[in-house]
C-alpha cells in the first residue's frame, strides 16, 4: 500500500486552538516506534504497548513501527505484528535516522495527535495519557516526557546522567531553551502543529528532537512537559561520542538561523488573543500592552549597555564623545531587539531600513542627552561622575516616552512582518518516495 503527500496546510499563522472533536475521529493517536535492528525487541514492546492502550486509552489509536532500513529479521517482525494486531501498520525507510523516520510517518498520518516511543519502552506507559491528554484538549501544542523534573524517578548510570543534564545546559545557555529534557524518547505533537513545523527541521537523525522543540518555543508554541518514571536500557546500541558531536553542530546551526532570521517562525506562531492574557483591554489599541512590556524590558537592557559603555568610554575620552559612542551601540542593539521582541518583525527584509530609521531616533536621544550634558557643564564647576550620570539617566527617561511613540508609528508600523510570509513553503524532504507499508 502506498501514501499521498497530505494536502498542504495554508500559510499564515496557525487557528486557535480548539478541543478534538473526538467523535468525528476513528484514529485519534498514532504512535510511532522507530527501530534500527531491534528483531529481539520489537514483538514484545508492541504488544505490551497494545496490551496498554487497547485497556486504557479511551479513543481510536494506531501503532506504526518504523524501520530504518533495518538489516536483520525486525522487517519480518513489524510485517507479522501488522497481519495479527488490526491496530499496528509496519512502515519500511530505505534510509536511516530516527529523524527521517518520524517525519516520514508524521507527514502522512491522518491522525490529530501524534506521538513516538522507543522500542526499549524505558519510559513507564502510565504516562502516555497524560502526555496526549493537553493536546487533545486543545491546551498545548506539544509534548515531552522530563526525566528532569523533580518529580520524575530515574535509573540510569551516572555517565547518561552527566551527558544528559549537561546538554540540556548547552541548550539552555546557547539557545535560551526553557523545556527541562530535549532528548527523552517519549514526545507527542498536535498534527496540524506538525504540518507546519516538520518542513522547517533539517536534522534526519537525534537532533530532530531538539530541533523541534527549540523552534516550537521561539515561535511561541505551548510546549507540555510531563514527569515520568524512567529506567536506563544497559543494552542501548546508542554511540552517545558521535551523537554529542552531531547534537552541538546541530545547536550552531539553529542559532544561527535563528540569530540571522532565516526560519519563517510567523507560520508557526498561535493568533493574538489565543492566550487568556492576550485579550483586548478596554480603550488600549490592540498590541499595544505587550509591545510596552517588550519595549521597557528592552529598554532597560538597553541602558544598562548604555551606561556601562559610557563609564567605559569615559576612561579615554570626554564627556560628548563617550556619551556618543555609547549611545551609538547601545542604540544598534536597541532597534535591533526592538525590532524582533517587541514589535514581531522577523528575517532580514527591511532590516536596514529599520536601523537608519532607529539611527534618527537615536539622533533624538543624542541631542537630549548631549544638552544636558552641556547645560551641566555650563552650570559651572566640575561635575562628579555619579552626577553626570544622574543627568543622563533623567535625559534617557524623558526621551523613552517619544522613542517609543516613533518607533511604534513610524518605523515598525501595524507590527508589519516579512513579505515571505504568504511565499510558497519549502517542501519536506522526499522520503516518501521511498515510503512503502507492508501488505497485510
Amino acid at each position: 500500500m502506498t501514501t499521498t503527500q497530505p494536502p498542504r496546510t495554508p500559510l499564515g499563522s496557525l487557528p486557535p486552538r480548539e478541543h478534538l472533536r473526538l467523535g468525528q475521529i476513528a484514529t485519534v493517536l498514532d504512535v510511532v516506534v522507530p527501530v534500527y535492528n531491534e528483531e529481539r525487541d520489537l514483538e514484545p514492546c508492541v504488544r505490551r504497548l497494545h496490551e496498554h492502550l487497547a485497556r486504557t486509552f479511551p479513543y481510536g489509536f494506531r501503532i506504526t513501527i518504523a524501520d530504518n532500513a533495518s538489516t536483520d529479521r525486525t522487517p519480518e517482525v513489524a510485517a507479522l505484528l501488522d497481519d495479527e494486531i488490526d491496530e499496528v501498520t509496519a512502515v519500511r525507510l530505505e534510509q536511516k535516522g530516527r529523524g527521517r523516520a518520524l517525519r516520514t510517518v508524521w507527514s502522512h498520518s491522518e491522525a490529530p495527535v501524534l506521538a513516538y516511543m522507543d522500542v526499549d519502552l524505558s519510559t513507564d506507559l502510565n504516562a502516555l495519557l497524560p502526555l496526549v491528554a493537553p493536546l487533545i484538549s486543545g491546551h498545548s501544542d506539544l509534548a515531552i516526557g522530563s526525566r528532569l523534573s523533580r518529580s520524575a524517578r530515574v535509573v540510569r548510570g551516572p555517565k547518561r546522567e552527566f551527558i544528559s543534564r549537561t546538554y540540556n545546559l548547552i541548550l539552555r545557555g546557547s539557545l535560551a531553551a526553557r523545556f527541562s529534557d530535549a532528548q527523552c524518547g517519549f514526545k507527542a505533537i498536535r498534527g496540524d502543529v506538525a504540518a507546519r513545523l516538520l518542513p522547517m527541521i533539517e536534522d534526519t537523525g537525534w537532533f530532530f528532537d531538539t530541533e523541534m522543540l527549540v523552534l516550537a518555543e521561539r515561535a511561541g508554541l505551548r510546549i507540555h512537559e510531563v514527569p515520568v518514571d524512567w529506567v536506563d536500557d544497559p543494552a542501548s546500541t546508542v554511540q552517545l561520542v558521535r551523537t554529542a558531536a552531531d547534537d552541538l553542530k546541530g545547536v550552531w546551526r539553529v542559532g544561527r538561523a535563528l540569530a540571522t532570521g532565516g526560519l519563517p517562525l510567523d507560520r508557526l506562531a498561535r493568533p493574538f488573543g489565543d492566550d487568556p492574557r492576550d485579550r483586548e483591554l478596554s480603550g488600549v489599541p490592540g498590541g499595544l500592552a505587550r509591545q510596552l512590556v517588550g519595549f521597557c524590558a528592552v529598554g532597560g537592557l538597553s541602558t544598562l549597555l548604555y551606561l556601562a559603555l559610557y563609564s567605559l568610554f569615559r576612561l579615554g575620552v570626554g564627556p560628548q564623545l563617550a556619551n556618543a559612542g555609547a549611545l551609538l551601540v547601545s542604540a544598534l542593539a536597541n532597534t535591533a531587539a526592538n525590532r524582533r521582541l517587541t514589535f514581531g518583525v522577523r528575517g532580514r527584509d527591511r532590516a536596514l531600513r529599520h536601523q537608519a530609521q532607529g539611527l534618527v531616533v537615536f539622533a533624538i536621544g543624542l541631542a537630549l542627552t548631549s544638552g544636558s550634558l552641556a547645560a551641566l557643564d555650563a552650570a559651572g564647576g566640575q561635575a562628579s561622575h555619579g552626577t553626570e550620570l544622574a543627568v543622563l539617566v533623567a535625559a534617557n527617561l524623558a526621551a523613552t516616552v517619544l522613542r517609543f511613540l516613533l518607533l511604534r508609528a513610524w518605523v515598525f508600523p501595524d507590527r508589519e512582518r516579512p513579505d515571505d510570509v504568504d511565499a510558497p513553503r519549502p517542501h519536506a524532504t522526499h522520503e516518501h518516495n521511498d515510503l512503502t507499508r507492508s501488505a497485510r
